[in-house]
């Protein structure tokens, strides 16, 4: 099995998806062990001194001047767990729990946190050995930190809540017996050092951006399809176009869009037709689809710092051995750029929508039947996939919503701003789903246009898209239900 090495400064999305869905192995650096115990020691000297620090010794936000007793310290962190695990909703897939085990390992692997090695090294074990705690989705504000799901990531590490083990939901009491593990007594420090952070929505931001990145290329080869279905013209597409107006992202779709349609003999049969101009969801592709790769880049830019820094409160200066208050949990950073992603998006599949418009619509698709079917009136093709299609559409808009200019006063106004930032990538999370949904539609509507212009082929590289759609979902001769052939598109493009 592929390892993958945790120094808490080279983590990238392509090393989190791996661990996270191919089930990599993950060991620690033996430079981030020295420093993990080094911060270690400060804690324990600070304990012996019997003086007063915040997060070691004292209660937490407004509690903050609580004075516990050396005594209740181990009684402290595991009722911080408990009163903590207070999420509600849904679990957050697999995935993404295994991310946020990834992403809190990477963190604490700096040595920034006063936390033991072996606690670390348990949550690292959870990972290789395939103990994936179950999460709920729902009780974040993004600061202090994401206390509720971080929460109910550490309750199996301490012996409570449930467990996805070997694809089933199992007690983790049962599981830890079989693993011959048992469970972790917190100390001083511990539990802040384990929940105080952004590590939920660092993770299910890592799950879109990764996927976005992907549906960016896949959405340009769907397209391709649409412009000759559309028997559209590629010279919107000329570099010469777009290296005078150099938006990175806008030259990359425009030289895939270009480099898709080579060889499209559906082009080369109107060359001289008098449609100068096509529509903007055509000729404006490159900038629009230009705009959401700049978009996702910036974000991704800022997740990687993100997921390889130092996120917890208060933090252990190891150099001067100081114990600081400060505010790296707070997630404003991840909240405003998924809120952009979010954005970014919602114009992926708002485009796409009006191409699909285009293919349906007698008046507009050059030549293609009504709703792209033969026998209209009896039969009625891809009238209701566009509005399924439209309907998305619509729902995006509503969740694209930016959540990080909302706030609300949490821990009787100590945490009297917060970021909403795992609410931000949830949301970019159920967008991005809605827009794989639209972009199969158009992929089965570009296909179908295509079947009418034979024997004329597509370009080659969108034929490649043609021929995936084509191996497992037949031409639409007469109606079916298409909301399997929606549900199949979408495995086969994006899954």
């Amino acid at each position: 099995m592929e390892k993958i090495i945790i120094t808490g400064d080279s983590l990238t999305l392509d090393f989190v998806e791996k661990v996270s869905k191919n089930n990599f192995f993950v060991e620690l650096s033996e430079d981030s062990k020295i420093k993990i115990t080094k911060s270690r020691e400060i804690v324990e000297k600070i304990i012996a001194s019997n003086k007063i620090v915040y997060g070691i010794n004292t209660g937490f936000g407004f509690l903050k001047n609580v004075v516990i007793p050396e005594d209740k310290i181990e009684k402290l962190q595991e009722n911080l767990i408990i009163s903590h695990s207070s999420g509600v909703g849904d679990f957050f897939e697999e995935q993404i729990s295994r991310a946020m085990l990834l992403l809190r390992v990477n963190s604490l692997a700096k040595g920034f946190s006063g936390i033991r090695l072996e606690v670390v090294q348990r949550l690292i074990d959870f990972l290789n050995l395939g103990i994936t705690p179950l999460i709920p989705c729902k009780g974040s504000v993004g600061a202090s930190g994401d206390l509720a799901p971080l929460s109910h990531m550490i309750l199996p590490i301490i012996g409570l809540g449930k467990v996805l083990y070997k694809s089933k939901v199992l007690d983790t009491e049962e599981v830890l017996k079989i693993n011959k593990i048992l469970p972790i007594k917190l100390k001083a420090k511990e539990g802040l050092a384990l929940i105080n952070g952004t590590q939920a929505m660092c993770a299910v931001s890592s799950v879109v951006i990764s996927k976005a990145k992907r549906m960016l290329d896949i959405s340009e080869g769907i397209a391709a399809m649409t412009v000759d279905a559309l028997k559209c013209t590629n010279q919107s597409f000329r570099e010469e176009i777009h290296v005078i107006r150099p938006h990175k992202g806008q030259v990359t779709s425009a030289r895939n869009m270009f480099d898709l349609l080579k060889g499209s003999e559906i082009m080369e049969s109107h060359p001289d037709c008098d449609q100068v101009q096509d529509a903007y969801s055509i000729r404006c592709l490159p900038q629009v689809h230009g705009a959401v790769r700049d978009a996702i880049d910036y974000a991704e830019s800022v997740l990687v710092v993100e997921i390889n820094s130092v996120t917890d409160n208060p933090i252990i200066l190891p150099d001067s051995e100081e114990v600081i208050s400060g505010g790296n949990f707070h997630g404003e950073p991840i909240a405003i750029v998924m809120d952009f992603v979010s954005i970014a998006l919602s114009e992926l599949g708002n485009i796409s929508e009006r191409r699909i418009e285009r293919m349906v619509n007698p008046s507009l698709s050059n030549g293609l039947p009504a709703f792209l079917t033969n026998d209209g009136g009896i039969n009625s093709g891809y009238m209701i996939a566009q509005y399924t299609a439209a309907s998305l559409v619509s729902e995006n808009k509503s969740l694209a919503h930016p959540a990080s200019v909302d706030s609300i006063p949490t821990s009787a106004n100590q945490e009297d701003h917060v970021s909403m930032g795992t609410i931000a990538s949830r949301k970019s999370y159920e967008i991005l789903k809605n827009t794989e949904y639209i972009l199969s539609i158009e992929a089965l509507c570009a296909s179908q246009g295509l079947d009418f212009r034979k024997p004329l082929k597509t370009g080659i590289g969108a034929r490649f898209f043609y021929e995936k759609i084509r191996k497992e979902i037949k031409h639409l001769k007469e109606d079916r239900i298409i909301s399997n052939d929606i549900e199949k598109a979408r495995e086969i493009l994006f899954y």
